[in-house]
């Protein structure tokens, strides 16, 4: 009898790197951000998300430089037209979202507030997250929150302020083996 590989993605692996996958959609220069919502104990991804445009709004058609912040012109802050990630990946969910309740978030970044509360709300328990947000105020009253209603939080690692740098080049090589293996 031949013994199994050894060197397989645990589940936390496997379940962080679909979200590290999902966040490679993203057409935002700057930020790059993916999630994907488990069910733990089955070990089944429930749906995935990454930051981007509502569906049907054509991306080619839109400023990602989002100057709006240094000029002051809402209409040219990208925020306002980018779904987050997690929201993302609980919109996607084809079920009853009532079937989210317990259910695991693998990020590649801490949620903002707005996103907090939408996963409070559908019942999430638990968050992993690789990056932390890059606004402490916000990340305070995330925690707040979460913590209030129960909510699990997780660094992914101990580096839980790793450099958005460092995840973009992680991503960008995984990325080039994909369109290499395409060629």
């Amino acid at each position: 009898m031949s013994t199994k590989r050894k060197e397989y993605l645990n589940w936390e692996e496997y379940f962080m790197g679909c979200a590290i996958l999902s966040s490679m959609r993203s057409k935002d220069p700057s930020n790059q951000i993916g999630a994907c919502i488990v069910n733990e104990e089955t070990k089944k991804i429930l749906s995935i998300g990454y930051n981007g445009l509502t569906s049907g709004m054509n991306d080619d058609n839109f400023d990602w430089e989002s100057t709006g912040e240094k000029t002051g012109v809402l209409k040219n802050v990208k925020d306002f037209y980018v779904v987050h990630a997690e929201r993302n990946a609980i919109l996607n969910y084809c079920g009853n979202t009532k079937d989210l309740k317990g259910a695991t978030l693998y990020m590649t970044w801490f949620p903002c507030t707005e996103c907090t509360k939408e996963i409070i709300q559908v019942g999430i328990k638990k968050i992993v997250y690789l990056r932390m947000f890059s606004k402490p105020e916000h990340v305070e009253i995330s925690k707040i929150m979460l913590e209030n209603a129960g909510v699990e939080i997780v660094a992914y690692n101990k580096r839980e302020n790793m450099p958005k740098s460092e995840i973009q080049e992680i991503t960008n090589k995984i990325q080039k083996m994909f369109k290499d293996l395409s060629d």
